[in-house]
């Protein structure tokens, strides 16, 4: 499966974005998709994991209640709703996929076989 990941850019703190991420050459229903995102320096980290219904969310703690993850199945899309951003919400953020993932380990990275290119997020104070 292909993913492309799209909307990133520069706002201000306190502001909002919306992430989308799309998906191709698969069955999207059959796949979990994922959040993640790399500051300079760091390590790729878990955002937020959606399970391949849509019926169960998983979030990073630093991000709860910030952000909303969802999918519409119907047109191979995930989005990433972040609201009240932070500067150190900047990163890289990725879309990611992985075939029938087990909601347990849906914070893991090694669950996800597939990765989109990623889009930068810059968060300025």
């Amino acid at each position: 499966v292909q993913l492309q990941a799209s909307g990133g850019g520069l706002v201000q703190a306190g502001g909002s974005l919306k992430l989308s991420c799309a998906a191709s050459g698969g069955t999207f229903s059959n796949y979990g998709m994922g959040w993640f995102r790399q500051a300079p320096g760091e390590e790729r980290e878990f955002v937020a994991g959606i399970r391949r219904s849509g019926g169960s969310m998983y979030y990073g703690g630093s991000v709860k209640g910030r952000f909303t993850i969802s999918r519409d199945n119907g047109k191979n899309m995930v989005y990433l709703q972040m609201i009240s951003l932070k500067p150190e919400d900047t990163a890289v953020y990725y879309c990611a996929a992985g075939l029938f993932v087990d909601p347990l380990r849906i914070r893991r990275r090694d669950e996800y076989a597939y990765w989109g290119q990623g889009t930068l997020v810059t968060v300025s104070s």
